[in-house]
């Protein structure tokens, strides 16, 4: 009975790991995608990149960069902790 206590508080520490990694990565995205191609469009376009008015290139490419970057954190940061929890793949 101990040992299946042991267990569920593992998967338990796990998960809780694993939700606030997304949520935190989320945040990050909604962030970027809502608030500087959207909130802050007025602001951001007072400066320019290669050209463009910031807020016009964060709501058409910065979020979508935003997130290929988030994908790439996430993979990393998910083989961290599941190493951390021993559910690594073993090579």
């Amino acid at each position: 009975m101990a040992q299946n206590n042991k267990k569920k508080d593992a998967n338990h520490a796990y998960w809780h790991a694993n939700l606030r990694l997304m949520a935190g990565l989320l945040t990050i995205w909604f962030v970027v995608s809502f608030g500087c191609g959207i909130l802050w469009v007025d602001d951001l376009n007072q400066f320019h990149v290669y050209g463009f008015k910031l807020g016009f290139w964060f709501s058409q490419q910065g979020s979508i960069y935003t997130f290929v970057i988030l994908i790439f954190v996430y993979a990393w940061r998910m083989n961290q902790i599941d190493k951390a929890h021993g559910v690594d793949e073993q090579e």
